[in-house]
């Protein structure tokens, strides 16, 4: 449990004494930022642009690594494999790059999608890897060969967000339609579907035990049980203001939510109370990942340009 009772003692969630300190700049980009993602290790930041680049930083003093080109439109989405050592894109120009960290070059260009891709993510095994996009589609690739695997159909409008479950035999794909639906991977299954959002669902966040948190257009976050068709909570949804990006702790006990605007919110997710909000002066706009046992260091992206 997030919060227990221990000989008349009250023991609070390391997530309750955040504090926003020590922020840092990445400013190279020439366009919108519109993803960013850490490094299993935390210690390397990826950044995504419309610009049509990908950028590498060292997340602790902000020096510029290295630039990433090859794409010929906006870069909507990235996520670095589970070991860090590759990276992927997905981009407007309905193209998904798997990049090698050790050098300047794809290793793969996977050319399936017939419209913008929107999202992008690997299996934990890092064996996998999902994208989708305009064309209502969310399409499997084997990582190591760039093979398409997978080609699931199903929603009715643009696929948006995607996150693998922790043993990686599930992925959940989020859409304008305004639902999710969550597939069994490489087993000929109908879908889970999802429902409730009412607006489209822009991000997905899977925690270690099976849970699955939505983000949603709506204001709202919510977290289910998937293979159980269940609802256990509503988060937010006071303020209409779109939910951008969500995280959970490595103990899967605490969410991180944050929206437009520029408020983090934790959330205790055996209760659905708000444990704590962090205000980041209008500079907030997507939370990327946690760090080692709890939620410990987050990243912001946004509009402005240098």
């Amino acid at each position: 449990m997030a919060i227990s009772h221990e000989k008349g003692d009250v023991w609070r969630h390391p997530s309750e004494d955040f504090s926003v300190s020590n922020i840092r700049y990445f400013s190279r980009h020439k366009g919108e930022v519109n993803c960013c993602a850490f490094s299993p290790d935390c210690q390397i930041l990826l950044t995504c642009c419309d610009d049509g680049r990908l950028y590498l930083w060292n997340s602790t003093s902000a020096k510029h690594l290295a630039t990433f080109s090859g794409h010929s439109g906006p870069v909507k989405s990235c996520v670095f494999s589970s070991d860090g050592q590759l990276f992927a894109s997905a981009s407007h120009d309905r193209t998904v790059r798997i990049w090698s960290r050790s050098g300047t070059e794809c290793t793969h260009l996977l050319t399936a999608h017939s419209g913008s891709v929107e999202t992008v993510s690997f299996s934990p095994d890092a064996q996998w890897l999902v994208s989708g996009g305009w064309d209502n589609r969310a399409l499997i690739w084997r990582v190591q060969s760039g093979e398409m695997v997978e080609d699931l159909r199903g929603h009715t409008a643009a696929v948006q967000s995607s996150a693998f479950s922790s043993d990686s035999q599930c992925v959940a794909t989020g859409s304008w339609d305004r639902t999710v639906r969550v597939w069994k991977l490489l087993e000929e299954k109908e879908a889970v579907t999802l429902q409730g959002h009412l607006g489209n669902v822009a991000c997905l966040c899977f925690s270690v035990s099976g849970m699955l948190a939505s983000g949603s257009w709506d204001g709202t976050v919510r977290v289910w049980l998937p293979m159980r068709h269940t609802c256990l909570f509503v988060l937010g949804g006071c303020e209409r203001v779109w939910v951008r990006s969500l995280a959970f702790s490595r103990d899967g006990l605490v969410l991180a939510s944050t929206a437009e605007g520029d408020m983090v919110r934790i959330w205790d997710v055996t209760t659905g109370v708000c444990l704590k909000r962090l205000q980041l002066h209008g500079v907030c706009v997507c939370l990327l990942t946690s760090g080692s046992e709890q939620l410990d260091q987050f990243a912001t992206s946004s509009s402005k340009t240098d």
